[in-house]
């Protein structure tokens, strides 16, 4: 349900944001106004943009491999490392051989379809494939560090010009759909088990992340909402672009928050095991 969900957002973002002249005129917008962001922001989103290269990305996925393996679950780390490498193959061959952008508006700038982000795919999908192969217990402290990189990205795709808003929130679902595909082979093989009671005080603490990443997803949604709203309803002037820059950054941090908020929960109490393993464990 929940790919098929990703599915169904990832054919609607396409369709108003690339298929639509109003769409179109908005993210171009949007990307003009980055224009004005402070050169210091701009090299910062450079700079952690390029942690992600062909090495850094055959690196984790060689990392989340050899997890699921010291595990001694070759099926683990079989999906995990197909996670990011599905993921940036459907991405590739989505932008490239399939995805389509028409000239809608006029623009010298801006004219090549960059839908999906191949950047954020891989934060994401790096990022999914992390909460699969960890076991219960260290899966919150994992995930603190990777969903931080990982919506990191996607914003700053935005603010280094890379890439619009519909670029990332498209990634966002490709990778949750190849996640939730991973998921059901590993449950259709039985390897995943219930974790009957984790201990009170790591329930806290997770449940505590969990409640402040909800409401920092929830206030950037807001914030990028009020923004967009704002700058509709004004003529495209530098000051709209600003506001539909700002808008795109924030709804590409919330996209990114609740895609991972939403395959977390697909996983809530369950942790991968071996063929064999009892189907729950305390």
């Amino acid at each position: 349900m929940v790919a098929l969900c990703a599915l169904v957002f990832l054919a609607a973002v396409y369709w108003l944001a690339v298929r639509t002249s109003t769409g179109q005129a908005v993210e171009n917008a949007a990307l003009y106004g980055a224009d004005q962001v402070d050169p210091r922001a701009f090299l910062a989103a450079r700079t952690l943009l390029d942690t992600i290269t062909m090495t850094s990305l055959a690196a984790a996925t060689l990392l989340v491999g050899v997890i699921g393996l010291v595990r001694r679950q070759v099926s683990l780390a079989v999906a995990a490392m197909a996670v990011i490498l599905g993921s940036q193959a459907i991405t590739q061959i989505l932008k490239y051989f399939v995805l389509q952008r028409p000239d809608l508006v006029d623009s010298d700038q801006y004219l090549a379809n960059t839908l999906p982000s191949g950047h954020t795919t891989a934060a994401m999908s790096v990022l999914f494939a992390t909460l699969i192969v960890m076991p219960y217990r260290f899966r919150g402290v994992a995930m603190f560090f990777a969903l931080s990189w990982a919506v990191g990205i996607g914003a700053y795709t935005v603010i280094a010009q890379w890439h619009r808003l519909s670029d990332t929130l498209a990634a966002d679902a490709v990778a949750l759909i190849v996640a939730c595909a991973a998921s059901h082979f590993l449950a259709r093989t039985d390897r995943i088990r219930a974790v009957v009671t984790p201990g009170a005080a790591r329930y806290t603490l997770r449940t505590a992340f969990v409640a402040a990443v909800t409401v920092v997803g929830a206030a950037s949604a807001v914030l990028g909402a009020t923004a967009l709203l704002a700058a509709l309803h004004q003529d495209i002037d530098a000051a709209a672009e600003w506001r539909l820059f700002l808008s795109a950054q924030w709804l590409a941090a919330a996209g990114s928050i609740f895609a991972a908020l939403l395959f977390w929960w697909t996983w809530h109490r369950l942790e991968t095991k071996r063929r064999g393993d009892p189907a729950s464990v305390r």
